[in-house]
């Protein structure tokens, strides 16, 4: 089933404010959403993951999904590295709500079959800073996404960071803006 999406405006009283406060002059100029804003609303665990990680880093994570899931912590993530699918998989079982931020626009995105159930039960919000492009995730989209789950955050799950990489700029940002890393 394709959704439509829709669009929100800093003028918006649904506009998260620290877009604006972390992000400054570099916010996004609109947000596109499909689902129930009111997500927006709750406390927001950001969750990231580098894309190569060792054992004992993925059991981890597993476990911390499974807490956040069963302590009903809100998570916004991009949901794009292995780990981080996984995870979602994991708190897909739950009844938290979850926050889908694709590197990607999302207008006439087609809502995944195990993705149906928790998003019409209204625990999935689907959030994009993209217009019309790109269609596809790419490296600038996937760090552009990431400033912006990032900015949204109260507190960050950091799975695993490879030195030097994507994660390892993200979590810099999040020691700037004083967000607590668990």
């Amino acid at each position: 089933m394709t959704s439509t999406a829709f669009v929100i405006s800093p003028a918006s009283a649904r506009w998260p404010s620290r877009l604006t406060e972390r992000l400054g002059m570099a916010e996004p100029l609109t947000l596109y959403a499909i689902g129930p804003v009111a997500l927006l609303g709750a406390s927001r665990t950001a969750l990231f993951c580098s894309a190569r990680t060792p054992g004992d880093a993925i059991l981890r994570a597993h476990d911390a999904a499974r807490r956040m899931r069963d302590e009903g912590v809100t998570v916004v993530s991009g949901f794009h590295s292995p780990i981080e699918k996984e995870c979602l998989r994991i708190l897909l079982r739950g009844k938290q709500p979850i926050i889908i931020c694709p590197a990607r626009a999302i207008d006439s995105m087609r809502i995944p079959a195990e993705y149906r159930p928790a998003f019409d039960a209204g625990r999935i919000l689907f959030l994009s800073p993209f217009t019309k492009q790109p269609k596809r995730v790419t490296k600038e989209s996937a760090l552009r996404r990431n400033e912006v789950v990032a900015a949204l955050a109260d507190e960050a799950y950091i799975a695993h960071i490879a030195s030097g990489g994507k994660t390892d700029q993200i979590v810099r940002k999040l020691n700037e803006w004083k967000v607590p890393i668990l």
